[in-house]
């Protein structure tokens, strides 16, 4: 396949290319693959969880043309380039991961060029998927059922008020709570205190 026009794509967003593009564009390309698709399958058939962001998350969109805003891409953050690729309609599962010495492989493929950086542009383009890749069949934690959920759902939370979409909401003692009045939250208020947007300009 010819990655050029899915590398262009990529690097429209940085106004440059890097290594973790093309490493997250070889490894959307083997993700759908593995599952038996030679393109992005319509109808949302395709989730892909990435473990990173930034620029391989990307690459990953480029080829797959999964999105948060489509809710076919999530973000799971390891702080690794890695990114499971799931087939919605059997369930199927495929954790793909960069080979650990693929840093080391990319002097092999371009011999020629003694910086690292542009060692692994070239070599990421051309080294192959099995020498690139390891593969693994994996079972997802949480239900995929429940990971796409019901886009459109609302309800409100009985602590804040605020709305809560998609079926995140959490019941407990006759409540609805959101994930931040559950207690799964990743904020806390300054000096327990809430702003408004206008007293954030200032």
């Amino acid at each position: 396949m010819n990655l050029q026009p899915l590398l262009d794509l990529s690097s429209r967003h940085h106004s440059h290319l890097c290594p973790r593009q093309i490493l997250g564009v070889r490894l959307g390309l083997c993700g759908m693959k593995a599952l038996g698709f030679d393109a992005p399958p319509p109808k949302k058939r395709l989730l892909v969880i990435i473990e990173t962001d930034g620029c391989f998350a990307d690459g990953v969109t480029a080829a797959t043309d999964c999105t948060v805003g489509h809710r076919t891409l999530r973000v799971e953050d390891y702080g690794k380039t890695a990114a499971t690729f799931v087939d919605v309609q059997t369930g199927r599962a495929v954790r793909v991961a960069p080979a650990l010495d693929i840093r080391q492989k990319a002097y092999v493929y371009a011999p020629n060029e003694p910086r690292h950086y542009f060692a692994q542009m070239q070599a990421y383009q051309i080294i192959p998927d099995e020498e690139m890749f390891t593969l693994t069949e994996v079972t997802l934690t949480t239900p995929i059922k429940a990971i796409v959920s019901r886009p459109g759902v609302r309800v409100n939370c009985d602590v804040c008020g605020e709305e809560i979409m998609n079926e995140r909401e959490i019941h407990r003692d006759g409540l609805t709570l959101c994930r931040a009045c559950a207690g799964q939250v990743y904020y806390q208020l300054a000096l327990n205190l809430a702003i408004t947007p206008t007293d954030a300009i200032h």
